[in-house]
């Protein structure tokens, strides 16, 4: 039968069976579980006091890498209410939109953000988090909500009630309109994907997790979760430790390491993917953007006692649903036609398609999933027609009702894939990333893929541009590793790719610029390649 406890249930049986072990360390400072628990307990009680006792539903987390964050995000657990994290650095208008959106009851903001809420219109009280209860603990004494009260007690507390289709979080992305678009994730939702994690990777007493991820990224709450689930430590790199990764890695003595891949070339850029540099790390997880072979190597090289395995999934499936474990062996590693990792195959107890344009079964096509990680639908219903479908064994209809997608619905990743002779699935690029030049359907996908075959070519991206005075939008790409002719780009690309697929011009970066999930930011590099002309 599934484990249906709660994100909170499994972080307090680990405090009760772990108190002195540490849970957190971030900014040089240790917390252990029963330290972090009485935190979030005395910060679920502020969160009360000001409610005037009433239990909120969702609350606001403006923090991030910082006990703040995670005390405040566990005190929204401990009251049964969804954490919605938000970010510090996000500008106030769009932070105010994500407020209304949620429908905040209240927010928690470190002390760091509490200038920029003030330009936040935020619909519900801020409550500046305050440690002032693990202050004057020591004295006998802790003020909680505004009254002073005798330490290890809380007043006005009420009994956890667990409930398994409760929101344990909700995570804002970035709509096709330009309005942040809420994903609300179940407990049950959370729970599934973390008995799947823990009993994969052995995650338990002693283990180290990573925390690399900001708080508005969903693979957060498989980071934290995995450990406070276990009895692992969570421990957090500041964002300038994030292009050293082996030597935090190294100092921390991190076992278990999960980031995006784009950390691996800030890493080699600044020499610090050393051989075997990182003796204690035994797992390796990438995921939030394509992984490719080269990566995977200088990471290996760096890190040959490591398990490395890609992940891949989008949020509405509960951080990840699909693995590849690259071999221990190099030697043994598949050759793909684009240069990068499989996604591999989907979480056992996840049904997935692989659907053609028509919605029959197929090697290659759009990758649709459910199961019990398939989040409820979006917070605006307006967003959910269109992005389900049901299969009757045949073909796939899209749902384009707004009431919440029944379970037995598929979600559409608006991931397009291929199917392997061995079951796994290779990514291909998003659905979207597919555009029409010259009346030509064009992958920029595979023109990417075309551009990193090229010798000193580490990564690239292919952006429609339109230059002043052109009457047709054509394909710019940008490119980082060595600088090359562009006569000599074009004449590699000429010989795999059709003529209206190359790019007029190509430009040389250090490094790509990338978005607050450290991911590549496309967006970004479109404008470069746009100014480039």
């Amino acid at each position: 039968m599934a484990d249906q406890r709660t994100l909170y249930e499994r972080f307090a049986a680990s405090a009760d069976a772990h108190p002195g072990t540490a849970a957190l360390e971030t900014g040089g400072r240790v917390l252990g579980y029963a330290e972090l628990r009485r935190l979030a307990e005395h910060t679920a009680a502020r969160i009360l006091g000001a409610l005037g006792g009433r239990r909120p539903e969702r609350v606001g987390v403006l923090a991030n890498r910082t006990v703040a964050a995670y005390a405040s995000y566990l005190a929204a657990q401990r009251l049964g209410a969804a954490a919605v994290p938000l970010g510090p650095e996000v500008a106030p208008a769009r932070l105010t939109a994500i407020a209304r959106a949620a429908r905040l009851d209240a927010v928690l903001a470190e002390p760091a953000a509490e200038q920029h809420a003030r330009h936040t219109e935020f619909p519900c009280p801020v409550l500046p988090f305050t440690e002032t209860a693990g202050q004057v603990e020591a004295a006998g004494q802790v003020e909680t909500a505004g009254q002073v009260e005798t330490a290890g007690q809380v007043a006005d507390l009420p009994p956890y009630r667990p409930c398994p289709d409760a929101i344990a979080y909700i995570v804002f992305t970035s709509g096709s309109t330009g309005t942040p678009k809420g994903v609300p994730v179940l407990q049950r939702n959370a729970s599934a994907m973390l008995d799947h994690a823990t009993a994969r990777y052995g995650i338990g007493p002693g283990s180290r997790v990573s925390q690399t991820f900001d708080l508005t990224f969903d693979p957060t709450a498989w980071d934290m979760f995995t450990a406070w689930s276990t009895g692992a430590t969570l421990v957090v790199p500041a964002r300038s430790d994030l292009v050293r990764p082996a030597r935090f890695i190294r100092e921390h003595r991190v076992t278990h390491w999960f980031s995006v891949p784009s950390v691996i070339t800030y890493a080699r850029r600044l020499r610090d993917l050393a051989p075997d540099s990182m003796p204690e790390l035994r797992w390796t997880l990438f995921g939030g953007e394509p992984l490719t072979l080269e990566q995977a190597a200088a990471w290996r090289v760096a890190a040959p006692g490591s398990v490395l395995e890609n992940l891949y999934g989008p949020t509405e499936l509960t951080v990840s649903c699909t693995q590849y474990r690259l071999p221990a062996d190099p030697a043994h590693w598949p050759a793909t036609a684009n240069g990068t990792v499989p996604i591999g195959t989907p979480y056992p107890h996840l049904d997935a398609l692989v659907l053609d344009d028509d919605g029959h079964r197929a090697d290659e096509g759009e990758l649709c999933l459910r199961g019990p990680q398939r989040f409820p639908g979006y917070l605006d219903p307006a967003e959910n027609p269109g992005r389900f479908v049901r299969f009757d064994g045949d073909r796939a209809t899209v749902h384009d009702d707004l009431e919440a997608p029944a379970a037995e619905l598929y979600y559409r990743t608006g991931d397009r894939v291929r199917r392997g002779a061995d079951g796994a699935l290779l990514h291909l690029g998003r659905l979207d990333q597919q555009v029409k030049i010259r009346g030509h359907r064009v992958e920029l996908g595979d023109v990417e893929a075309a551009l990193r075959t090229a010798a000193g070519v580490a990564e690239a991206v292919v952006a429609v541009v339109r230059a002043p005075g052109e009457p047709e939008p054509s394909l710019a790409a940008a490119y980082t590793g060595t600088a090359q002719d562009p006569l000599a780009l074009r004449a590699h690309l000429a010989g795999l790719l059709p003529v209206y697929m190359l790019p007029r011009g190509f430009t040389h970066l250090d490094a790509f610029p990338l978005n607050a999930n450290r991911k590549i930011d496309r967006r970004a590099v479109a404008g470069i390649l746009s100014a480039h002309g």
